[in-house]
């Protein structure tokens, strides 16, 4: 499946691997929260890069101390209007993570913006619509009027944020 980073399609060499699948000698590999659990110790010994594909039921807070040992984390879309990946995304992003954070499912470009808001800078995007569709919809919203986690000043507005290179406006005073 494609995967767009950064407005480019990007080759993906992560192996998704079940939770009976034996994993491979090599490679980086994604497997589920399940068992991530009951293997980290083992897992967490493999010289190559590990990741995490979480369901929209599992709790962030499970991954505790993991966090700082996982390069990607996938979130899915099962549906178009099901949105708790968003909820997912930005709880890993507050708790510290920095790695990839990954949309894996029924997404939409017109969805792009609100996914980057919330820390997502990996979308498995299908055949559905092209390249230019996507980097159109990246293109079309720099700013929101939410604040968020990945502004320059996430406590500055929007009024703040367009206008920061401007000159200030000065009040005149009123007639009369």
């Amino acid at each position: 499946m494609p995967l767009l980073k950064h407005n480019a399609i990007v080759p993906d060499t992560w192996v998704e691997i079940d939770g009976e699948t034996p994993l491979p000698a090599s490679g980086d590999v994604i497997v589920p929260l399940a068992r991530l659990l009951e293997n980290k110790d083992a897992l967490s010994r493999r010289r190559n890069r590990l990741g995490v594909r979480l369901g929209n039921t599992d709790k962030p807070e499970s991954l505790g101390g993991l966090l700082p040992d996982l390069s990607v984390i996938v979130l899915p879309f099962p549906a178009f209007n099901d949105g708790r990946a968003y909820s997912l995304a930005r709880k890993l992003r507050e708790m510290g993570y920095q790695g990839e954070l990954r949309a894996s499912g029924n997404i939409l470009p017109d969805q792009l913006q609100f996914m980057l808001q919330v820390g997502f800078d990996a979308f498995e995007i299908g055949d559905r619509f092209p390249l230019e569709t996507w980097r159109k919809a990246a293109r079309q919203m720099s700013l929101s009027y939410q604040r968020g986690l990945f502004r320059r000043d996430p406590e500055a507005d929007i009024w703040t944020e367009r206008h920061a290179d401007a000159e200030p406006w000065l009040e005149q005073p009123h007639a009369g």
